[in-house]
């Protein structure tokens, strides 16, 4: 299935990797969202169970393995094209993560990998709905 103008909406994971009061992200190399920063994550792969593809996805784009605490938020991106046909279509499922080993490197699609502070995070302009999930992460793993 094509990513680019789909049939269906892809599910996507995405993972709210905090550490030491810093949420880690990557600045995509590839659309949608080229150049942007953005949680670590991807499409699900058939057969694969979500928190699975959270695992995945994290080591691809950080190079660490990553340990699935709780679901955070359910979240719709949908991108239409100038003309209005939608362009990407993506349900994205948020998941709480700690890093478990590995070491920090931008992999896969991302460009770059960084850790911010919560202070740090209003220069990025980051979607509402990513900002959310990061302060609902942040929030978390204060409680933990």
């Amino acid at each position: 299935m094509s990513r680019e103008y789909p049939d269906n909406p892809l599910i996507g994971v995405g993972a709210v990797i905090i550490q030491d009061n810093r949420v880690l992200l990557v600045r995509r190399g590839q659309p949608p969202l080229l150049g942007e920063w953005s949680l670590p994550g991807g499409v699900l792969e058939c057969g694969e169970t979500l928190r699975e593809a959270t695992v995945r996805e994290a080591r691809e784009e950080t190079g660490l393995v990553v340990e699935t605490g709780e679901m955070l938020g359910v979240y719709e991106r949908v991108i239409r094209a100038d003309h209005g046909r939608v362009r990407y279509h993506y349900v994205l499922i948020d998941f709480l993560c700690r890093t478990a080993t590995g070491d920090l490197q931008a992999a896969s699609d991302a460009a770059d990998v960084r850790w911010f502070t919560r202070e740090e995070l209003p220069a990025l302009k980051l979607s509402a709905d990513t900002l959310e999930v990061i302060h609902k992460g942040l929030q978390a793993a204060v409680n933990q």
